[in-house]
């Protein structure tokens, strides 16, 4: 990781594209397990370890709170989503319906912060010019 103000958002960006890649493969892993006895889907929770992060003060610019953040505060976590809740008889919570529009969502998602990283690897290249 760069430490540098010139390079704050680009570090936030880069632990949220590793939160959603994160997701991704949970979910893959998710859908990958519908059918097994037993098994509670996983997923990562960033957003509000970000969000918190963010909460500094109401009067502080964007700019200021992205500079100020403790990027080893900023982790992505994973948990079992609702651990012991089941619809299913063999206590499997995996909906795969469920899956696939998180799948895509959070594809979504991805390519934003890819598209945010590399307009901001472009802004950074025409100042250098």
């Amino acid at each position: 990781m760069i430490s540098s103000n010139a390079f704050d958002y680009i570090n936030v960006l880069d632990k949220a594209a590793d939160a959603s890649a994160m997701r991704n493969e949970l979910i893959a892993n998710n859908i990958a397990n519908q059918d097994t006895p037993g098994y509670k889907r996983q997923d990562v929770d960033f957003e509000s370890q970000l969000k918190a992060a963010m909460k500094s003060s109401k009067y502080v610019s964007i700019d200021d709170k992205v500079s100020n953040l403790r990027m080893s505060s900023l982790k992505p976590r994973q948990f079992t989503d609702y651990g012991n809740y089941s619809y299913r008889l063999d206590g499997n919570n995996v909906d795969p319906e469920q899956e696939q529009v998180a799948l895509a969502a959070n594809r979504l998602k991805y390519q934003g912060l890819m598209a945010s990283l590399t307009h901001e690897f472009n802004t950074l290249k025409a100042v250098m010019k």
